[in-house]
């Protein structure tokens, strides 16, 4: 409950950080434009004026005028308007930021925090989907390993698609712990070519072997409680597959597993588990990965 309420605070307040930011930044480009523009436009007058027939230029400082005094009495120089023609129509300020600036202040968002500030306003929501926000948010969420790779649809696409592949896999392993036969059924796709293979190294092939495997699991007594870690996700089109290490004990030492999904109808199926062994011990068979 405390944790919910100090992300409920936390999540506003990280978004008036990087708005602040922002803005910030947009305030110090403006006013070196600004500057910038002044001194480019300032220009010594060397015009000539005419008054009564008289034409002075600046040379002329010695005629006199109507009223009296000189040329550079009378003369009052005034300032150059600031141009501000090169400022493209409907152009701004935070448009015109270097990219790796707005890139990297959005780099400390979390995604339920850059998806709502891509709901405040246009300019925003233009920032928020930059593909370079996303791709660095999706470094820093999952993993390094697929810095080559170039999502069809963009960074934000891929990373919506792995959070979703993420969330089935949790799913899995909430299945596993509440020992749900119907809902293992519902999980995995009804075909002849899924397989599971269990820490204890027995094969299962097909839809019905693979349930009987998960029935004998759950009719196991003692609870199935995981810890995940080290997960590295690679999603495909209508595939996706997980790898993971998992503790049921932390001193026992983790298992590797490997889940493999197929989207059908809309949703990820699971075709393929596959858990082993890291350290050998015989005695640790009887823990499913």
């Amino acid at each position: 409950m405390d944790n919910t309420i100090s992300c409920f605070f936390l999540e506003p307040f990280f978004i008036a950080v990087t708005v602040t930011a922002l803005c910030f930044f947009l305030f110090l480009f403006s006013f070196l434009r600004s500057s910038s523009s002044l001194s480019l436009n300032k220009k010594h007058c060397n015009c000539a004026c005419s008054c009564n027939g008289a034409v002075l230029n600046s040379d002329s400082s010695s005629l006199p005028y109507l009223n009296g005094g000189t040329g550079v009495e009378m003369l009052e120089l005034s300032p150059a308007p600031v141009v501000l023609s090169e400022r493209r129509t409907g152009s701004s300020m935070m448009e015109e930021l270097v990219p790796e600036i707005t890139t990297h202040a959005l780099s400390y968002l979390d995604y339920p925090s850059l998806c709502r500030l891509s709901m405040t306003n246009s300019l925003m929501r233009k920032a928020a989907n930059d593909d370079n926000a996303w791709k660095a948010l999706y470094h820093k969420d999952y993993t390094l390993e697929q810095d080559c790779v170039t999502p069809t649809n963009g960074w934000k696409t891929y990373y919506a698609a792995t959070r979703a592949i993420v969330n089935v896999n949790t799913e899995f392993f909430n299945i596993v712990r509440n020992k749900s036969i119907p809902a293992m059924s519902n999980f995995w796709l009804n075909a002849d070519y899924v397989k599971c293979i269990h820490a204890s190294g027995d094969l299962f092939s097909g839809y019905n072997a693979v349930l009987q495997s998960w029935q004998l699991v759950f009719d196991w007594g003692q609870g199935l409680n995981f810890q995940v870690r080290d997960v590295r996700v690679r999603v495909l089109t209508d595939m996706a597959w997980i790898t993971m290490k998992t503790y049921v004990d932390m001193d026992a030492g983790p298992f590797n597993m490997t889940n493999i999904f197929e989207f059908h109808n809309g949703r990820w199926y699971m075709v393929h588990h596959h858990s082993s062994v890291m350290n050998g011990e015989m005695e640790q068979l009887h823990v499913h990965g």
